[in-house]
């Protein structure tokens, strides 16, 4: 049902066009002034408002003209007998009110004024989903010939042991050349819209297998995976096929940021990793809010500090605290804690000194394409 509210200090006039609306199947509301409609524009939404010029203030203008900041759907229709033309010109120019209706009028021109603004924005509204419907389409088509062509790509960003600083592995980074996903989160969040989540692992398992080709044999492969990937078995083991013959190269990073505890199958596919050699990370430790669970739970191999705690650490002892704390937990849990984010020296030679057992972060290396070939 339409809810429409009626703005007028005239008491039997509101009473009329409440009686008129109403036998024609609206919902209908009234106010008698600007504070009072204001009022309930803020309690309720409505789909019209028809508010006349000359009411106690503030006016139907400064009301038509608020109300299209907190109801920008409802339609907004003026009416007045004593009109001024520029004031009402300028206020439909900027969008303030649909339409005009004059005073005095009978019953057919206001069910004709509020019919027609319904039907308007009815016709707006159905060329704006249109238009969603179009722009969604377009991006799952992009999205298809970004995973079908060679757009994406894997960057490298060493991580270094914290005691000599000898390069011990790589995390892999997923980097997009396409024109319509300029960001690696562009990517996943369109792979995340379209349900194409497996799509963008597989492409990226791809890319994985080919670079172990290529590296080094003793280097570990850090590669992350969305904890939604691990809802469906049959891509898990189909992926695990792929690159079962590195998995003891590969550490599959798991992000604290999710909630990955709620996800259906996510023990099964992790025994499932585990057994076939894979190791576990749990990547972002700190910046969500299921730590110690998901340690306890994932049996991890690797806990990885989120850069956001290594950023001036050499200054802030809370954080320091904390580092010596969670190097704590990971040596309880028999994980590595490595340490992302590390820009400086002083960085480095806290964390170090505070239990981290490997290090990552721009002063090692920025992740980069093509490392080695």
């Amino acid at each position: 049902m339409t809810r429409i509210l009626v703005v007028d200090d005239d008491a039997g006039l509101r009473d009329v066009l409440r009686s008129i609306l109403l036998r024609i199947g609206h919902d209908v509301e009234t106010a008698a002034d600007g504070v009072e409609a204001l009022a309930k524009a803020g309690a309720g939404d409505y789909d019209a408002a028809v508010v006349d010029y000359q009411i106690p203030p503030p006016n139907g203008l400064d009301v038509l003209n608020r109300l299209r900041e907190v109801q920008p759907k409802c339609v907004r229709l003026l009416m007045s007998g004593t009109l001024d033309l520029p004031v009402v010109v300028d206020a439909v120019n900027r969008g303030e009110i649909a339409r005009v209706i004059r005073k005095p009028f009978d019953k057919q021109t206001i069910t004709d004024a509020l019919g027609g603004a319904l039907t308007g924005r009815a016709k707006l509204r159905d060329a704006y989903i249109g238009s969603l419907r179009e722009g969604f389409d377009q991006q799952r088509r992009q999205l298809e010939e970004c995973l079908s062509s060679d757009a994406l790509t894997l960057a490298l960003q060493p991580i270094v042991s914290a005691g000599d600083r000898a390069v011990v592995g790589y995390e892999a980074l997923l980097r997009s050349s396409h024109l319509a996903f300029d960001s690696p989160l562009a990517v996943v969040s369109a792979a995340e819209s379209h349900g194409m989540l497996g799509r963008l692992a597989d492409r990226v398992a791809e890319c994985v297998a080919h670079m172990l080709t290529v590296m080094p044999a003793e280097v570990t492969l850090f590669i992350n995976a969305h904890p939604a990937e691990l809802n469906d078995m049959e891509d898990v083991s189909r992926r695990l096929r792929l690159l079962g013959p590195w998995a003891r190269r590969i550490v599959i990073e798991i992000t604290e940021r999710a909630d990955v505890l709620q996800i259906m199958n996510w023990r099964r596919a992790v025994e499932f990793l585990t057994d076939a050699g894979f190791r576990i990370a749990v990547d972002d430790l700190g910046a969500g809010y299921n730590s110690l669970s998901v340690l306890a739970e994932l049996h991890a191999a690797f806990v990885k500090v989120d850069m956001t705690i290594a950023r001036n650490i050499d200054s802030d002892s809370r954080k320091q605290r904390l580092v010596e704390l969670l190097a704590h937990v990971a040596k309880a849990t028999q994980a590595k804690l490595i340490v992302e984010g590390i820009e400086t020296h002083a960085e480095a030679a806290v964390v170090t000194r505070l239990g981290a057992d490997f290090l990552q972060g721009y002063l090692f290396g920025r992740p980069t394409v093509g490392l080695f070939g």
